[in-house]
């Protein structure tokens, strides 16, 4: 199987899991950019930010066409993450392999374990400024240093913290990421890591395309199986990259 093909198959696994699960699938990126097609931590972390752009502005445009994004509880929620996005974007760039994958191993447990357990998050019912600007710069922060879209955070901190709908949250928390995203993106463009164009596209394509076929396959599928499936399987990832960089 060539590293191409590779590419065509992971991209698919991870649209699945973004359109089935609607936040979480992303975190699956990295360890395939590492794992499957030979990216450093570091390259996996930048490439991983094109893909979440490409892919999540794809869904937003879905999801604001439905009416599912509300557009000034996101703006302001994004706008917290946006200097602590660019920071962490610049300092990732510059640590050693093993923090980064530590680190991420550390953040795909954390989601393993959110998408194991079981019930939706509550709001509270109450707006809370200081609590928004946190949970926002905190996202941001996360988006930044490790690549990935933090679906898995932003959508119960939009439903606890801003009283977003929890049918609401999921395309919100998409403009969240777009916006973190692309910060963090730009802070790494200084930097000398190189991005293999030829597997990210194929990648980011599949992906596109899975997540498709993930969103009739949550029609079918109880969405706590679902959850249950991926966050095993991530389970697994996240120790096997922990393990992995401390050996």
């Amino acid at each position: 199987m060539t590293v191409l093909i590779l590419a065509l198959v992971a991209g698919a696994f991870v649209g699945l899991a973004l359109g089935s699960l609607g936040a979480g699938g992303s975190i699956l990126t990295v360890p395939a950019l590492i794992y499957l097609l030979g990216f450093s931590p570091a390259e996996a972390t930048t490439a991983s930010l094109v893909i979440v752009i490409i892919t999540s502005l794809t869904a937003l445009l879905a999801q604001a066409r439905a009416g599912q994004v509300r557009w000034r509880a996101g703006l302001l929620f994004a706008a917290a993450g946006l200097v602590p996005a660019a920071a962490a974007g610049t300092l990732s760039a510059h640590l050693p392999a093993t923090v980064l994958t530590l680190a991420f191993a550390a953040l795909a447990v954390l989601a393993a374990v959110r998408m194991l357990r079981r019930g939706a998050p509550c709001g509270s019912g109450r707006v809370s400024a200081p609590r928004a600007a946190g949970a926002g710069a905190g996202l941001g922060a996360v988006t930044g240093f490790l690549g990935v879209g933090g679906g898995f955070l932003a959508v119960p901190a939009l439903v606890a913290v801003l009283a977003v709908p929890m049918s609401a949250a999921v395309g919100t928390s998409l403009l969240v990421v777009v916006a973190n995203a692309l910060v963090a993106l730009a802070a790494r463009a200084a930097t000398a890591t190189t991005l293999d164009w030829t597997l990210i596209m194929p990648f980011t394509a599949t992906a596109i395309l899975g997540a498709w076929d993930g969103r009739r396959l949550a029609a079918k599928v109880s969405p706590v199986a679902l959850q249950r499936v991926f966050g095993g399987m991530l389970l697994v990832v996240a120790v096997a990259m922990g393990i992995g960089a401390l050996l």
